[in-house]
C-alpha cells in the first residue's frame, strides 16, 4: 500500500488540505460530490483507509457468560478479524465489555464509539436489544457480529438462525422423524427464539403435530443443560425420536443425561445441533450439526468496516450468512422402519 498523504491529494484535486482532511475523515461541513471526488481521487492515488485508524477493536459485549463463555464460536470470530486486520495493516485489540455492570459498560461504550484511532467489531451474541442503546450515535466505523438492534439502524452480519433451524428440522422429517422434540437454552439470547420459530415452522410445512410436552427447557452450558435434561428424564417422560437442540453444548449436556439413564442416541433418541463447535465431531456419537462459518463472519466484518471508511454511504444492512450441513452419527434413518 503506497503512503499517500492528503498533500498530495490536494495537489491533485485542487481542494485545500484542511477540506481533504475533512473529506477523508467523513467530517460534516464537506458538500456531497466535493467529499466523492476527494475519496476517488484518493483511491486512485493508492489512498486505502484513513490513517487515524489504526487498529480494530474487537469488543465482547458479555451479559452472562452463560453462552460465551463455552461455546467456541467467538474465537473462530476472532481469529477472523485478525487475519483480514492485518492483511489492512491494522492491529486488533480487545475490549471486555462486561453488560451486568451499567455504569461502567456506559463509560467505556462511550470511550470506544469516540476513539478515532479504531473502527470496531461489537460481538452481539449475548446483547438484548436495550445495550445497543450503548453505541448509538457512534462515531466510529462499527458492525455487529452475531446480533442485530431492532430499534438502531446498525452494521450487522448474523447467522441465518430461522432458516438453518428450518433446514435442521426439514432434515430429521426427511430421516423419518414425526416427533421431533426442542431443546431450548433456559437464557434466551436473540438468536434462539428465530431457532425455534424455524423449528416450528418445519414442523407446520410438513403437517406435523407440535408437542408441548417435547419442549425442554434447559441450561446454557454443558454442566446446567445435563443437570435440567437429567431432572426431566427422572419425571419419566415419553420421549420424542428426534430433538433439535438449540445449540452444541447443551446438546453436549443433554446428551451425557441421556447416556447416563441408558437412553442410545441415535437408537433411541436422534440429536440434532447448531454451531458445529470443535468438539461436535469428537462427541459419542459425532453429533449432526449446522456449521456457522464464524471466521468468515470476522472477516467479513473487517471487510465491511474498511469498505465503510471508504465510501461511506446514508443506509446499513443486515447480512445474513447462510450455514453448512454437518451430517454425522447422531441421527437414525426410520425410512425402512
Amino acid at each position: 500500500m503506497r503512503n499517500v498523504g492528503v498533500r498530495e491529494i490536494s495537489k491533485k484535486t485542487g481542494f485545500s488540505p484542511a477540506t481533504v482532511s475533512n473529506a477523508l475523515n467523513h467530517k460534516r461541513g464537506v458538500n456531497k460530490e466535493t467529499a466523492a471526488l476527494i475519496m476517488r481521487t484518493a483511491h486512485e492515488l493508492g489512498y486505502d483507509r484513513p490513517s487515524r485508524v489504526t487498529h480494530v477493536n474487537f469488543v465482547l459485549a458479555r451479559k452472562t457468560g452463560q453462552v460465551l463463555d463455552e461455546g467456541t464460536f467467538h474465537t473462530g470470530v476472532i481469529e477472523g478479524v485478525e487475519r483480514a486486520a492485518s492483511l489492512q495493516d491494522m492491529s486488533t485489540v480487545f475490549t471486555t465489555l462486561e453488560l451486568s455492570d451499567r455504569g461502567t459498560a456506559a463509560k467505556q461504550a462511550h470511550e470506544i464509539i469516540h476513539d478515532s484511532s479504531s473502527a470496531v467489531v461489537l460481538l452481539g451474541t449475548e446483547m438484548a436489544e436495550e445495550d445497543y442503546e450503548l453505541f448509538r450515535g457512534s462515531e466510529v466505523p462499527l458492525v455487529v457480529v452475531d446480533g442485530w438492534s431492532d430499534h438502531l439502524f446498525l452494521e450487522s452480519i448474523v447467522t441465518s438462525n430461522e432458516n438453518s433451524a428450518f433446514r435442521g428440522v426439514s432434515y430429521l422429517i426427511d430421516m423419518g422423524h414425526r416427533e421431533i422434540g426442542y431443546v431450548a437454552g433456559s437464557y434466551r439470547i436473540k438468536n434462539f427464539p428465530l431457532r425455534e420459530r424455524g423449528y416450528r415452522r418445519a414442523m407446520r410445512e410438513a403437517n406435523l403435530p407440535i408437542n408441548p410436552a417435547f419442549r425442554v427447557e434447559v441450561g446454557t452450558t454443558v454442566n446446567t443443560a445435563y443437570e435440567s435434561m437429567r431432572a426431566w428424564l427422572a419425571t419419566n417422560p415419553t420421549l420424542p425420536t428426534a430433538f433439535f437442540v438449540e445449540n452444541d453444548i447443551m446438546a453436549l449436556g443433554c446428551m451425557r443425561a441421556m447416556t447416563e439413564r441408558g437412553i442410545k442416541i441415535p437408537e433411541d433418541v436422534s440429536m440434532f445441533g447448531f454451531d458445529d463447535l470443535s468438539f461436535a465431531s469428537i462427541s459419542n456419537p459425532p453429533l449432526s450439526t449446522v456449521r456457522v462459518p464464524n471466521r468468515e463472519m470476522g472477516e467479513l466484518a473487517v471487510r465491511t468496516l474498511v469498505d465503510r471508511m471508504r465510501e461511506p454511504r446514508s443506509y446499513t444492512s443486515v447480512v445474513h450468512l447462510s450455514t453448512f450441513f454437518v451430517e454425522r452419527q447422531s441421527v437414525l434413518c426410520l425410512q425402512n422402519h
